[in-house]
């Protein structure tokens, strides 16, 4: 190793802002403090690495989260020692739960104060170490380079999540003569021939096979593989909420998507179905005994990591390393093969009572409140196939994850493993960063758009071409209604709000107030063709929650 050596002594934070630029890190987000300033004024120096200030630690978690699920590679997200890495820990523990690649950067006190009571300090890796895949305390300025290499491999390497990197203030002032290391990527693995070709036959010997698709069918290529093997066999495909644009909506074999409380029509094809193969699935969005409670289903799990150990979900065979090749060792064994012995009219079915629902409000012309069926179909018209939606977490949640569809993945980010209020206006920022000439659309309720509020300010001193787009009905509106489906009433969920013409004019925002149902879609055009943030308010009308309660009701008395 000694050609990677030589004399020259830098100082450990400039060393450690190195070993990011090395790895291709692009943005880092967050709210520096005392313990982190020599690292800072590292960073300051960097022409590869933008620093985004924040007005919260947890706008900063968010923003990193939607950089690591839209690219595939982490971005930072700081935050100084105590109050500071406390802050961040929501937003790292949605990514993780996500699989988001993430790294998490904390200052912290000197190493010479860190054995006893001292300001601020707290074992902040032992904070981290439950929602982060790996989480580190440097303790010598030599390790850096290994540190930083191991860290970003393990924040990409399936599942991807988050990892912690804690630099104490003596450390970031030590002198070494190390250099980073050249990141050096290796390829995934595929599954043995044989076990292939024994899934293969599985699937040949069923009739009714369904694919219910999850998080992992949107990384690596997964979806190009899965809609070759689609068209191939015509085998319809149920998304988690995460998995959205695994396939085009407009395909046929798309069912849409699972993962309401109550069973949906796309259970209806689950129930069906004498064979389930599971491409990228976590059980963190739709538990199997949701969908397999009385443990008879044939399941073939594909996936980059074995199975998760439940007594709902036993599979006969396991498909383990990379969903993309595996669906393509797949599409290859079904050459030649014209006339499967499938029976998909079920599957057809439930698509067809899908899309009459989807299509049922699409020229609705109430006034006063709005129904979610009718926002999300003027959603869905303004918004190009690449354009990029992200949902809050609330009641417009269970109606995004149910009306709105993609033609793309990764086009509609949804919290769905640690499932955090405050997302969606820092994730966009994110976003815009990524994609500035795409649309940007946030849609959150008014409790989750006021927990990040603060954000806004972040939003216009960028420039973000955003929407965000808040439904307001002035309370917590999923709570309600799952109280209220529980216990036939709920607790005072009830709440006041700011008037949102002066909140969007406070931050130097564009604002729109919008009531009638006909009104909609084009302010949301109008919205996005103004330059910089926009938020459009809309009154939502939650009465339609308890009718979905019902109407699922009546397709679970029907199974």
């Amino acid at each position: 190793m000694d050609q990677y050596r030589n004399s020259i002594l830098v100082k450990a934070s400039d060393l450690f802002v190195a070993c990011l630029e090395e790895e291709g890190v692009e943005y880092i987000f967050g709210v520096p403090g005392e313990e982190n300033a020599d690292f800072m004024l590292s960073l300051a120096d960097s022409k590869k690495i933008q620093f985004i200030l924040t007005r919260h630690e947890q706008g900063a978690a968010f923003m990193a989260e939607v950089y690591g699920r839209l690219t595939g590679n982490p971005a930072g997200c700081l935050g100084t020692l105590g109050p500071g890495a406390s802050n961040l820990i929501t937003g790292v523990a949605n990514a993780n739960m996500d699989r988001a690649p993430m790294l998490v950067l904390t200052g912290q006190g000197s190493t010479t104060r860190l054995h006893k009571e001292s300001h601020q300090i707290m074992d902040v890796v032992g904070m981290f170490e439950p929602v982060t895949k790996w989480a580190i305390s440097i303790r010598n300025a030599d390790t850096i380079p290994e540190i930083i290499r191991k860290a970003v491999r393990i924040s990409r390497m399936e599942k991807p999540g988050a990892v912690h990197i804690e630099l104490p203030e003596d450390l970031a002032k030590q002198e070494t003569s190390e250099k980073p290391i050249r990141p050096r990527r290796f390829y995934r693995s595929e599954p043995a021939p044989r076990i292939v070709k024994q899934a293969f036959d599985l699937l040949m010997q069923a009739k009714r096979p369904v694919i219910l698709a999850g998080n992992g069918c949107i990384r690596g290529r997964a979806s190009d593989a899965l809609r070759k093997f689609c068209e191939q066999t015509g085998i319809g495909v149920i998304s988690t909420f995460m998995a959205k644009g695994c396939v085009d909506l407009d395909a046929p074999y798309c069912l849409h998507t699972v993962g309401l409380g109550s069973k949906d029509h796309s259970n209806i094809a689950l129930d069906d179905a004498d064979l389930v193969i599971t491409l990228g699935f976590d059980m963190v969005e739709y538990h199997p005994s949701l969908w397999n409670a009385q443990r008879d289903k044939h399941i073939v799990h594909a996936d980059f990591l074995p199975a998760e150990i439940d007594q709902c979900y036993h599979p006969e065979i396991e498909l383990i390393g990379d969903v993309a090749a595996m669906l393509g060792e797949l599409s290859h064994l079904l050459e030649g093969y014209n006339d499967l012995p499938f029976d998909l009219s079920v599957q057809q079915q439930v698509r067809s009572a899908m899309r009459v629902e989807l299509e049922e409000y699409a020229d609705d012309k109430t006034c006063g409140s709005i129904r979610p069926q009718k926002i999300l179909s003027d959603v869905r018209e303004v918004m190009e196939a690449d354009d990029i939606l992200l949902s809050d977490v609330g009641a417009h949640k269970m109606w995004i994850a149910r009306h709105y569809h993609c033609h793309q993945a990764n086009t509609c980010l949804i919290p769905n493993g640690y499932c955090s209020m405050g997302f969606a206006l820092p994730g966009a920022i994110a976003a815009s960063l990524i994609y500035p000439k795409r649309h940007i659309l946030a849609i959150a309720g008014d409790g989750g758009f006021l927990m990040n509020v603060q954000e806004m300010e972040t939003a216009k001193r960028l420039n973000s071409n955003i929407v965000v787009l808040v439904w307001e009905d002035h309370g917590y509106g999923l709570i309600e209604w799952k109280q209220e489906t529980e216990f036939k009433r709920h607790t005072d969920l009830s709440f006041g709000n700011p008037d949102w013409l002066l909140l969007a004019q406070s931050f130097a925002w564009s604002g729109h107030l919008c009531t009638e149902s006909e009104a909609l879609k084009a302010t949301l055009e109008a919205a996005f063709n103004e330059s910089g943030p926009s938020l459009v308010v809309v009154p939502v009308d939650y009465r339609e929650n308890p009718l979905l309660t019902e109407r699922l009701g009546r397709i679970n008395a029907r199974m």
